[in-house]
């Protein structure tokens, strides 16, 4: 099995499935692209999909977008365990997965991910400071609920919807965005997570830069 990314210092798409993966410790080949670098569009083209990261290559299998690459890992490789268990906080871990897949543009638009950068600052206007409080609010609830469990990951056990909101994290604390006490406590988890460290890791040590993504120089 193969997944194709992009920059990890960038690519926010890349790292969802790569941590389903890193964190279930399914082993995998993986192949990185710098996006915007000479000849990229044609790499990626060669591995089908729509010219986009990431991409997963499993046999004769070929699955692009993030969310349907983690849906087909959990099916495949977890018997269903990328979602919580329990039927009602499975539906809300899709939903709460749907609203990040489709949602927050003001934030991607504004603040992208850079992992390696710190000390950035943008103008947080009223929408950016809007889909800020949406997240903190909703983070906040559902580790008060816990759905029935109680952390430290937003369902109790780590989930798809970690994945997907991990490189939230990595955007709040690149632009010095405060949270609230839970939010906050979270976000720090996540951060701290052995293969998010990887993944900084290898962030840290690409040497190649997207302009329009250097944001709040």
């Amino acid at each position: 099995m193969k997944l194709v990314i992009g920059n990890k210092n960038y690519s926010s798409w890349s790292l969802r499935p790569w941590l389903l993966l890193a964190h279930h410790k399914i082993p995998f080949e993986e192949e990185r692209i710098p996006l915007f670098s000479q000849g990229y569009k044609e790499l990626l083209a060669a591995h089908g999909g729509i010219g986009l990261v990431p991409v997963l290559l499993d046999d004769s299998v070929t699955v692009w977008d993030s969310l349907a690459i983690c849906e087909y890992v959990s099916e495949k490789y977890l018997d269903g365990a990328g979602w919580p268990a329990d039927q009602n906080a499975r539906a809300k871990a899709r939903a709460c997965s749907a609203e990040m897949h489709s949602g927050f543009n003001n934030i991607r638009n504004t603040m992208p991910m850079n992992v390696r950068a710190k000390g950035r600052r943008i103008e947080v206007t009223p929408a950016i400071e809007a889909e800020i409080q949406r997240i903190d609010v909703l983070w906040s609830e559902l580790l008060l609920s816990g759905v029935g469990q109680e952390g430290p990951w937003l369902f109790g056990e780590f989930s798809i919807a970690d994945c997907m909101y991990a490189p939230m994290t990595f955007r709040f604390n690149t632009y010095g965005i405060e949270l609230s006490g839970k939010a906050k406590g979270y976000s720090d988890f996540v951060l701290n997570d052995p293969d998010m460290q990887v993944w900084l890791a290898g962030a840290t040590a690409e040497t190649e830069t997207i302009d329009f993504a250097e944001q709040g120089l």
